[in-house]
């Protein structure tokens, strides 16, 4: 699709407060995976977070991007891990149209093989390998789509979303194929939060931290050039506003469990992150 295109929703005012995203601090960051050592471990296991400018390089970033519109325009007839957001749900939309109406892609590294190598990554599962002290097993994969008008992920921690138990070490691995600038929708993390523990989260505009319940002013804008990379743990607070500007922002997100992880059960994860179930409102 053409860079200047515009998705249907662009005139929509955000459905949360101007200032529920900040974009004052910049997250820190290293050049490349293998500038990461025992200080940058001991960062992630501090503040939750690392960022890697150049993880991958152009040619494998530009192949997956071209793989997502691929899947999407059906050049793969098995695979069926498109989900369009619910306003075009049943509609017969092509081409641009068609990747604008795409909320996510799951299931799909297996689909096409330009996904395994940044997946599975040597110098990415070398890293995760190090942060949880055991083999990385992938466990889910998403494409995720945001054209101009796309809408917020609200502040969230994914473990809000995963049967683990809380001390398992989750690591989200974000890879941005196209630029994700402030304007567009770049995630913003919150360091520190993941040794807080589980917070209450609530149906709203997702499920999400209510937003009564955000810290404002701890938010890091995270940035970045496609092939950059962001790893966060599973219980870092984080989200993503809504893409303000007439730009596709489309990104590959990865999250890994420790090889050895045992699971918990749905009603478990629940009693810790469910604010309904534990009678509180947002």
């Amino acid at each position: 699709m053409s860079g200047a295109q515009r998705g249907i929703g662009e005139a929509e005012r955000p459905a949360y407060a101007p200032d529920l995203y900040r974009s004052v601090a910049r997250a820190r960051r290293v050049a490349r995976f293998t500038d990461i050592g025992d200080a940058q471990l001991n960062f992630f296991r501090r503040e939750g977070y690392l960022v890697v400018d150049r993880a991958f390089a152009p040619e494998c970033i530009a192949a997956a991007a071209n793989a997502v519109y691929d899947l999407i325009d059906g050049k793969n007839p098995d695979f069926r891990g498109v989900q369009l957001e619910a306003a075009h749900r049943g509609s017969d939309l092509k081409g641009a149209a068609l990747h604008c109406a795409v909320r996510k892609l799951m299931g799909f590294v297996d689909c096409d093989d330009r996904f395994p190598a940044l997946a599975h990554d040597p110098a990415l599962r070398g890293v995760l390998s190090q942060l949880m002290d055991d083999e990385p097993v992938l466990f889910q994969e998403m494409a995720l789509l945001k054209p101009p008008g796309g809408r917020e992920k609200p502040w969230h921690q994914d473990c809000a979303y995963f049967n683990y138990p809380l001390d398992t070490v989750i690591v989200g691995v974000w890879i941005a194929l196209d630029a994700a600038t402030i304007d567009n929708g770049c995630l913003h993390i919150m360091p520190g939060t993941h040794r807080e523990g589980p917070i209450e989260h609530f149906k709203v505009r997702d499920w999400q931290i209510c937003d009564t319940g955000v810290q404002r002013e701890r938010d890091v804008a995270v940035p970045l050039a496609p092939g950059g990379c962001l790893l966060w743990h599973g219980l870092l607070h984080h989200g993503s506003p809504q893409n303000d500007s007439r730009r596709m922002r489309r990104a590959l997100q990865f999250h890994y469990q420790p090889a050895g992880a045992a699971k918990t059960s749905t009603e478990e994860r629940m009693q810790h992150f469910g604010g309904e179930v534990r009678g509180a409102e947002c």
